[in-house]
């Protein structure tokens, strides 16, 4: 049942994503950013609704009375795909920094593109971040929360990696609170996995964190610490897992 309602959701992908990426290419040339995202932004609705009518995948989301008015920068933890659509429903309208192969997907990365976003060249080093910081500013200034994950690829459950310093270092040089999140979205979508698995997947959003005064070092080790604590705490069976199968 599994791979079939698998099946049925690639379906509605693959049927509903070339005329969006057409759509999306005529609303970058007519309207401003944030009604384009409006305009874009109904495909990422009509999948999530794909993925809790046709998967049986939901979410329910705890702690949204910490989300900050004004800007923000999100540091989210990365363990699928689905949270790259799902933020986009329960935050306020956000722009995301990620890698620039992505536009190289026929439909899907032709309408990623004309979305208001910040794509960069993750091998550029310095040049990255100053990337960044430029487009993260004008997109802040846009109403845009700024959306990171700071561990720069998807991590299986259980696991993580030294937190890149990017989104830290906007919310230095600007001042704005991070908003940093934990969620378990990996234990039904795996990263490159066909199959998607039913059940409701668990979002915490943290208490934002002021970044006045905060060099990006410490404002990435404040994000880290809750994100990796809240993970233990809300997904302890992630973290006995991965022990067990490092002993093994």
């Amino acid at each position: 049942m599994t791979f079939l309602r698998s099946l049925l959701f690639f379906l509605v992908l693959f049927i509903i994503t070339p005329p969006f990426s057409l759509v999306a290419i005529v609303a970058r040339m007519v309207l401003p950013p944030r009604m384009r995202y409006r305009v874009i932004g109904i495909w990422t609705h009509l999948v999530m609704w794909s993925l809790q009518y046709i998967v049986g995948l939901r979410h329910r989301v705890i702690g949204t009375e910490n989300l900050p008015r004004g800007k923000a920068i999100v540091l989210c933890k990365h363990q699928s795909a689905w949270e790259t659509l799902a933020l986009q429903v329960f935050l306020p309208p956000v722009a995301f920094v990620f890698k620039r192969e992505l536009l190289r997907i026929p439909f899907f990365g032709w309408g990623l593109g004309c979305m208001p976003m910040i794509a960069i060249d993750r091998g550029a080093g310095k040049d990255a971040l100053a990337q960044v910081e430029e487009q993260g500013r004008r997109l802040l200034d846009l109403g845009f929360w700024v959306t990171v994950f700071p561990e720069g690829t998807r991590m299986p459950p259980g696991q993580t990696r030294r937190y890149k310093v990017g989104g830290a270092r906007l919310a230095e040089v600007t001042g704005v609170p991070v908003v940093p999140i934990a969620h378990n979205a990996g234990d039904f979508w795996k990263r490159n996995a066909f199959l998607k698995h039913p059940g409701v997947i668990t979002v915490s959003i943290g208490p934002a964190i002021d970044t006045r005064g905060l060099t990006a070092e410490q404002i990435n080790g404040q994000a880290q610490v809750w994100i990796e604590g809240e993970m233990r705490r809300l997904f302890p069976h992630h973290y006995e897992a991965h022990s067990l199968s490092a002993t093994a």
